[in-house]
């Protein structure tokens, strides 16, 4: 049988192991810990009227509505020849005159791209000076693109009816 009398010099000895020597470092947070690493909120910012660049717009939009006009009125003459058109050889008279048509068609839809590319590269200016914005300028913008889209769709139409 053994003694308990020497377990207890072993307890003494390891208790006196575990004795702190020195500073360690804090478990607590450390200040790094508690920061947020989230984007500050910044304020968005808005545009100021622009009385010259609604002027702009006013013109711009006017030549694309002139040029949208122009183009209805000829391709309606290419799509009313197309379907006279159909059908007929290649090379008949009917047929050459729906292509000529056609290519008039791609004529009238070219003079809406240079108003389009004067919104844009205004809106590009605004953007490169660090500037907001322009809402009139966006809705201006998006609707000439979606006239511009809906002419080349037309055209397709017009072209598909010649195949």
């Amino acid at each position: 049988m053994r003694s308990p009398i020497l377990p207890l010099p072993v307890l003494l000895l390891a208790a006196g192991c575990a004795q702190e020597r020195g500073e360690f470092p804090s478990l607590l947070p450390r200040a790094i810990e508690q920061r947020s690493d989230a984007e500050p909120v910044r304020p968005v910012p808005v545009a100021t009227p622009d009385p010259a660049l609604d002027a702009q717009i006013t013109r711009l939009t006017a030549a694309i509505d002139a040029a949208d006009a122009a183009f209805g009125k000829v391709a309606d003459r290419a799509e009313q020849r197309a379907r006279a058109a159909k059908g007929a050889a290649q090379g008949s008279e009917p047929w050459l005159d729906a292509q000529t048509a056609l290519a008039e068609v791609d004529v009238a839809r070219s003079a809406i791209q240079q108003p389009i590319a004067d919104l844009e590269q205004t809106a590009i200016d605004r953007a490169a000076a660090g500037q907001p914005a322009y809402p009139a300028l966006d809705a201006a913008l998006e609707t000439a693109r979606t006239r511009a889209a809906a002419q080349v769709a037309r055209v397709r139409a017009i072209e598909a009816m010649l195949a």
